[in-house]
C-alpha cells in the first residue's frame, strides 16, 4: 500500500502522458516476425544474384552466347525480385521521425546491399555491351563463312569440270580441292624423278653389300656409254629403273589386267587424289589387290630380277610372297612402294587431261637435242668442233602436255667435265 504522497505523484504522471490511436493493421516495425522473413529473403534474393553474376562471368571465358544470354536473363531477374522487396519494404514502412539503433543497423544494411545492386547493375550493362559486339564480331564471321563457302562453291564447280564430281566424294575420301593444271603435273614428274633416284640408292647399296661388280654391272645396262667419272655409272642404274617402271606408261591400262576399270578422265583423277596423300602400304592393307597393288606386284617383278633378289637376301621368300599375293613389310620393300606411289599417280595424272598427256622416250646413240633434253651433268664441257653431243643413257622420260614440251633427262657419252 502506497502512502498519499506517492499516490498522487503517480496519478500526475499517468494523467501527463499521451495516448496515441494505433492503425488498424500493425507496421513492419512492430511486426519481428515479418521483418525477419523480409530481411532473409533480401538475404536469399543477394546470394542469388552472387550466383547468376558468377555464372555470366564465367560464361564470358569461354566466350559462350547461349551460356551468356542464359544468365544475363537469370541476374535480371534477381534484380527485379530486389527491387520488388525494396518497393514492399518503403510502401509498409514509412520513414520514422525517430528510429531505434536497432532500425538504425538495418538501414545501414539495406543501404550497403543497394550499393552492391547498383555495382551488379553497372556489371550487367557491361556485360550486355560485350555481348552486342560479339554478337557484331560474329556477324561478321559468319559473313565470312558465307564468301568462303562461296568460294568453295566455286573451287567445286571447277574441280567437277576437271574431274572431281561430287562434294560427297571429297568429303568421303578425304580431297582437298586441287587444280589440273601443267604445274601439278610438272611436279609430279620432279617427284618422278626423285623416287627413281632415291630407290636406286638403296638397290647400289644392296649390290655393293652383296659383291657386285658394279663398273660389270652398269656395261650390261647400256655397254656403249663412255663415262666422264666413274661415280657417273649410277646413272646406268637410274636409266635400269626408269626403263622398267615406265614400261606400258602410254597404255591407259599402264599394263595392268582388271575387269573393272573404269576409264573416264574423272575416275584417274580420283585415284591420284586418292592416293596423293596416303602412305601406299597402308593404301594395299586396305585393298591389296587393288590395280595399284597389281601395279606394286608386276613392277617388282620387273625391276628386282629373282638373282638380284636371291644376292641380296639368300633366298627368294620375298618374291614369292609378292607373287603369291601379298605386299611384305620390308625395308626394301617399303622403298620400293615409293617408287611405284610416285610412277602411278605420274600416270593417273597423265590421263585426266583432256587430251592425254603423251610419254616420249629417248634411245640411247641420239643427237642431244636441247629443245627435248636435258643433261643430268650440268658442268660438261662442249668440243668445238660440229659433232652433236649423243645420248648415252635416258634417266627420266620427257613429255608432251598441250603445247608445251618437259624435257626429257638423258646423260650424254663421251663428255668431258669441268673440276
Amino acid at each position: 500500500m502506497l502512502p498519499t504522497g506517492a499516490k498522487e505523484t503517480q496519478l500526475r504522471e499517468s494523467n501527463s502522458q499521451k495516448v496515441h490511436p494505433q492503425p488498424m493493421e500493425e507496421s513492419m516495425n512492430q511486426n519481428p516476425e515479418a521483418m525477419e522473413t523480409l530481411i532473409s529473403k533480401i538475404f536469399t534474393n543477394i546470394s542469388s544474384l552472387k550466383s547468376a553474376y558468377i555464372q555470366l562471368q564465367a560464361a564470358h571465358t569461354p566466350y559462350d552466347p547461349d551460356k551468356i544470354h542464359t544468365a544475363d536473363k537469370l541476374v535480371i531477374s534477381e534484380l527485379k525480385n530486389l527491387s520488388e522487396l525494396k518497393h514492399f519494404y518503403r510502401e509498409n514502412n514509412p520513414k520514422p521521425v525517430c528510429v531505434s539503433p536497432q532500425d538504425s543497423r538495418l538501414a545501414a544494411e539495406i543501404q550497403e546491399q543497394q550499393s552492391l545492386l547498383k555495382t551488379y547493375e553497372v556489371m550487367v550493362k557491361k556485360f550486355q555491351s560485350e555481348i552486342q559486339n560479339k554478337d557484331s564480331e560474329i556477324h561478321q564471321l559468319q559473313q565470312q563463312i558465307e564468301e568462303a563457302s562461296q568460294k568453295r562453291a566455286k573451287l567445286e564447280k571447277n574441280l567437277k569440270l576437271r574431274g572431281l564430281s561430287t562434294k560427297e566424294s571429297e568429303e568421303e575420301n578425304g580431297f582437298f580441292p586441287v587444280d589440273l593444271t601443267p604445274d601439278l603435273f610438272t611436279s609430279a614428274v620432279e617427284a618422278a624423278a626423285k623416287a627413281i633416284h632415291d630407290f636406286s640408292k638403296p638397290l647400289i647399296n644392296m649390290m655393293k653389300a652383296a659383291g657386285w661388280d658394279l663398273d660389270a654391272a652398269a656395261n650390261s645396262i647400256e655397254p656403249d656409254v663412255v663415262y666422264a667419272k666413274r661415280a657417273h655409272k649410277k646413272y646406268a642404274f637410274e636409266s635400269y629403273i626408269c626403263q622398267r617402271m615406265f614400261s606400258g606408261f602410254e597404255l591407259e591400262s599402264f599394263s595392268v589386267k582388271s575387269d573393272n576399270i573404269t576409264v573416264t578422265k574423272e575416275s584417274f583423277f580420283h585415284q591420284f587424289l586418292a592416293l596423293r596423300e596416303m602412305d601406299p602400304l597402308d593404301m594395299l592393307g586396305q585393298n591389296p589387290d587393288s590395280i595399284f597393288g597389281k601395279f606394286c606386284r608386276s613392277k617388282y617383278l620387273v625391276v628386282v630380277h629373282p638373282k638380284m633378289e636371291a644376292s641380296f637376301f639368300g633366298n627368294l621368300d620375298q618374291r614369292n610372297y609378292v607373287m603369291g599375293g601379298g605386299h611384305p613389310r620390308t625395308p626394301f620393300y617399303q622403298a620400293f612402294l615409293k617408287l611405284t606411289k610416285a610412277i602411278w599417280l605420274l600416270h593417273r595424272l597423265a590421263y585426266s587431261f583432256e587430251p592425254n598427256v603423251k610419254v616420249f622416250q629417248v634411245k640411247g646413240g641420239s643427237e642431244f637435242s636441247d629443245v627435248y633434253m636435258e643433261s643430268v651433268v650440268k658442268n660438261l664441257i662442249l668440243d668445238d668442233n660440229d659433232e652433236k653431243p649423243k645420248v648415252g643413257l635416258m634417266v627420266m622420260p620427257g613429255f608432251w602436255i598441250g603445247g608445251s614440251v618437259i624435257q626429257s633427262k638423258v646423260y650424254l657419252s663421251g663428255m668431258k667435265v669441268a673440276e
